[in-house]
C-alpha cells in the first residue's frame, strides 16, 4: 500500500497555488482529478504534466453520492499498486466529500493519506462578496441542500452548484424559507482574471447562463423580522419578546396554569377546522395550538425550570424508543403491532403508582377521563367480553335513571344520569369512536341546524314566540333534509 497524496487546486488559476503544492504537482508520477473543469488542469496539462480525471465516473451514476463512493473506491484500489497524487478543486478539506470518504478509509487502515492544502474559495468568496464571516456564515453543499439546514439570520454560501439543475434544486429549498425575489448573488471562478460576479432574485438563479463547477451561490441575511417568519428560531424569539420585561403586559401575567383553557379552546377550533376540511383554518388553527406551546415552553424558561429544548429532547427520545421498527431492528407486520408495542414500550415508561388510573384524569374532559379509566380496566381483564355486554348494561343504567326521574331526588337522577353517560362511553370504546369527537360533532350539528332555524324564523314572523313547536321541527327538519342533499 503506498500513500495517497491529496492535493488541492485552488479556488482559480495555476499562478494562485502556493510554490510548494505546484512544485508536488511538477515531481508527481501519476495524477488524477476528480474533475477535468478546472482552469488549473488545462494549465498544466500545457506545461506537459499528464492528468487523467474521473468525468466518466460522473456519466455511468445517477447520483454524487455514488459517485463520490466509486471515485474512492476507485483510489483505493489504485493506491495499493502505485503511488498516486489525486487533485481536487479548492481546498481538500472544504465542501469535499471524497476527500471526507477517504478519511473515513484512512481510519479502517484500507489507506494512509498525505493531504497537502490548496486555497479554498472561501477567502476569495468573502473578498467578492465583501462580507465578513465573523458576522456569522454557514457553507452548505447544493448537491445535498435541505431546508431545515439554512439559518436565515447568517450569510449563507451555497458551494457544488456544478449546473442550473442543482441551482434549480438549491432554489427550490431556498424558497421554501425566503421569499421569492430575495436578492441572491452568484460567483463564479471567485479570485481569477475570470471571477464573474452578479445578484438576481431567488426565482432566477437558475436561469444564469454561467453556472459551472466554480460556481458558488450566496444568500444574503434577513435582517427585518417580518421577513424571515418561516424560521423557527423567528417564532421563538417573538414569543420572547412578548414575554420580555418590556414586552406585552397580558403574555407577561400568565402562567402554566392561566393558559389551560386556551389550549383546550384552540385545540377544538383546530378539531372543528379539520371536520370541516378547510386547509386555510387548519393553518391558522395549528398556528394557534403551537403558539400554546411555544408560550409553556417559554414560561418554563423564564421561571428557570425548562426550555424549548428539554421538552424538543423529551419528545424525540420518546418517538425514538416507542418506534424501534423505525429507529432499531424490530419488524413489525401492520399497524396493529406497531400499537402493541407503543402500547408495551409505554407501560415500561411510565412511573409505578399505587393504581392503574392514576394519571388517566383529564381534569377538563369527564368523557376523556370515563374512556382513559375503562381503557386501564380492560387491559387487566375488568371488561365486557363483548359489545352486548355494554349494551345490556346500558338498558339497566337507563331504567334506573328513569325510575330516579319519577320519583328520585336531584342528586340520585344525577348519579344515574352519571351511570349512564359512562356506559355509552363504554360503547363508544368498544366500536373504537371517541366520545369527546362525536359530542363536538354533536355540539356542531345542533348549532349549524339552529342557527338555519334562527334565520328562518327571522326572515319570516321575526318572532320566536310567534310560532309553535312543530312549526320550528319543520325548520329543523328542513335544515336536515338539506344536510343530507349536500352530502350525497
Amino acid at each position: 500500500m503506498f500513500p495517497l497524496t491529496v492535493i488541492g487546486l485552488g479556488a482559480g488559476e495555476l499562478e494562485q497555488l502556493s510554490l510548494g503544492v505546484y512544485r508536488n504537482l511538477k515531481n508527481a508520477d501519476f495524477i488524477v482529478a476528480r474533475t477535468d473543469q478546472h482552469p488549473v488542469i488545462a494549465e498544466l496539462r500545457a506545461e506537459g504534466v499528464l492528468i487523467s480525471s474521473f468525468d466518466e465516473v460522473y456519466e455511468e451514476n445517477d447520483s454524487f453520492q455514488k459517485v463520490y463512493e466509486e471515485i474512492v473506491e476507485k483510489l483505493v484500489v489504485l493506491s495499493a499498486e502505485k503511488q498516486v497524487t489525486y487533485v481536487v478543486p479548492g481546498h481538500p478539506l472544504v465542501a469535499e466529500q471524497t476527500v471526507q470518504l477517504l478519511i473515513e478509509k484512512e481510519r479502517m487502515g484500507l489507506i494512509e493519506l498525505e493531504i497537502i492544502g490548496g486555497n479554498s474559495f472561501l477567502d476569495p468568496m468573502f473578498a467578492a462578496l465583501r462580507i465578513d464571516p465573523i458576522e456569522g456564515f454557514q457553507l452548505l453543499d447544493g448537491t445535498d441542500m435541505k431546508r431545515d439546514d439554512v439559518n436565515m439570520t447568517q450569510h449563507v454560501l451555497v458551494g457544488q452548484v456544478y449546473d442550473s439543475f442543482i441551482a434549480s434544486e438549491v432554489k427550490l429549498s431556498l424558497m421554501e424559507k425566503y421569499a421569492y425575489d430575495h436578492p441572491i448573488t452568484i460567483v463564479t471562478a471567485a479570485g481569477s482574471s475570470f471571477e464573474k460576479v452578479h445578484t438576481v432574485p431567488l426565482f432566477e438563479i437558475d436561469r444564469v447562463a454561467e453556472i459551472d463547477n466554480l460556481t458558488t451561490v450566496y444568500v444574503p441575511p434577513v435582517k427585518e423580522l417580518e421577513g424571515r417568519l418561516k424560521d423557527w428560531s423567528t417564532f421563538r424569539a417573538i414569543i420572547a419578546a412578548l414575554r420580555a420585561p418590556d414586552g406585552c403586559p397580558w403574555d407577561r401575567e400568565q402562567t402554566h396554569s392561566s393558559l389551560k383553557k386556551y389550549m383546550i379552546e384552540e385545540a377544538h377550533e383546530l378539531i372543528e377546522a379539520i371536520v370541516s376540511e378547510d386547509e386555510d383554518a387548519i393553518i391558522e388553527e395549528l398556528g394557534d395550538v403551537l403558539l400554546q406551546v411555544f408560550l409553556h415552553s417559554q414560561i418554563g424558561e423564564d421561571d428557570g425550570y425548562f426550555s424549548m429544548e428539554d421538552v424538543l429532547q423529551t419528545l424525540g427520545a420518546k418517538m425514538i424508543r416507542r418506534h424501534p421498527h423505525v429507529f432499531g431492528d424490530v419488524t413489525v407486520a401492520n399497524s396493529d403491532e406497531v400499537l402493541q408495542n407503543w402500547q408495551t414500550i409505554k407501560s415500561e415508561d411510565k412511573v409505578q403508582s399505587d393504581s392503574l388510573l392514576d394519571g388517566q384524569s383529564r381534569p377538563m374532559s369527564s368523557l376523556l377521563t370515563s374512556l382513559n379509566y375503562q381503557k386501564e380496566a380492560a387491559k387487566v381483564g375488568f371488561d365486557w367480553p363483548t359489545i352486548e355486554g355494554a349494551f345490556d348494561k346500558f338498558a339497566e343504567e337507563w331504567k334506573e335513571f328513569q325510575h330516579e326521574v319519577d320519583s328520585g331526588s336531584v342528586e340520585r337522577q344525577l348519579d344515574e344520569l352519571g351511570d349512564v353517560l359512562f356506559t355509552v362511553v363504554n360503547i363508544a370504546r368498544f366500536l373504537k369512536l371517541s366520545p369527546e369527537e362525536a359530542m363536538m360533532h354533536a355540539n356542531q350539528k345542533f348549532k349549524k341546524r339552529f342557527s338555519f332555524v334562527e334565520e328562518s324564523v327571522m326572515k319570516q314572523r321575526g318572532d320566536f314566540s310567534d310560532y309553535t313547536l312543530d312549526e320550528l321541527e319543520a325548520f329543523w327538519q328542513e335544515a336536515k333534509g338539506r344536510e343530507d342533499e349536500y352530502e350525497n
